[in-house]
């Protein structure tokens, strides 16, 4: 079999265009809109982690400090706000979702300091086996919430800077012209002061 020469062009114009598009960046937006949904997908499950630990942090300290039935209750309306708000990977472009979400972590974030602080002044709770293993799971959990924020973060800023920046841009103006920034986790109110030292 002989090809024309006409087929040969055309077979060569094909390669170099596909090519050029391989190498243009035209994956990069949906390589990077991907990564960021899965590092969401690891907050998700971080902050997950540490609401499935609370019922039995508070069932351990419910026993030796009944008196703090305030606390427990306000950790326990956290736990049920917090659980309640969910973000999938849809709204991840709208601010005001990721603000709720992360306001509802912080507050249980607060609850639990609460009720840890609580456990202080329970020497017989602070020696207990159970709880001493919960509140050292709860601080794991805290690091890999951090870490997985983090990751999330960055992964959102390189998939908003490959909308802006070209040749991705002209890619975002056209083909992708649908996608929207992310939301990124912002710091809480008053995580810039330094909480005051009293002795």
């Amino acid at each position: 079999m002989f090809f024309s020469k006409q087929r040969i062009s055309r077979f060569l114009i094909v390669l170099c265009l596909a090519s050029a598009v391989a190498g243009c960046g035209y994956n990069t937006i949906p390589t990077l809109e991907e990564q960021a949904k899965a590092k969401w997908g690891d907050v998700q499950n971080q902050y997950q982690r540490r609401a499935d630990l609370i019922p039995n942090l508070v069932a351990t300290v419910q026993g030796y400090a009944k008196q703090e039935k305030d606390v427990l209750t306000s950790v326990i309306e956290a736990r049920a706000k917090a659980t309640s708000i969910q973000v999938d990977a849809s709204q991840l472009s709208d601010p005001a979702k990721i603000k709720q979400f992360q306001d509802a972590q912080s507050q249980l974030s607060g609850a639990l300091g609460r009720l840890i602080a609580v456990s202080e002044n329970y020497p017989d709770l602070k020696s207990n086996q159970n709880f001493l293993a919960l509140q050292s799971q709860l601080e794991g959990t805290e690091n890999r919430i951090a870490v997985s924020r983090r990751d999330y973060i960055e992964a959102v800023r390189a998939y908003n800077t490959e909308l802006k920046t070209f040749p991705s841009l002209l890619w975002a103006m056209t083909v992708f012209r649908g996608n929207k920034p992310m939301a990124e986790f912002t710091a809480v109110d008053g995580a810039q002061t330094p909480p005051p030292v009293k002795f």
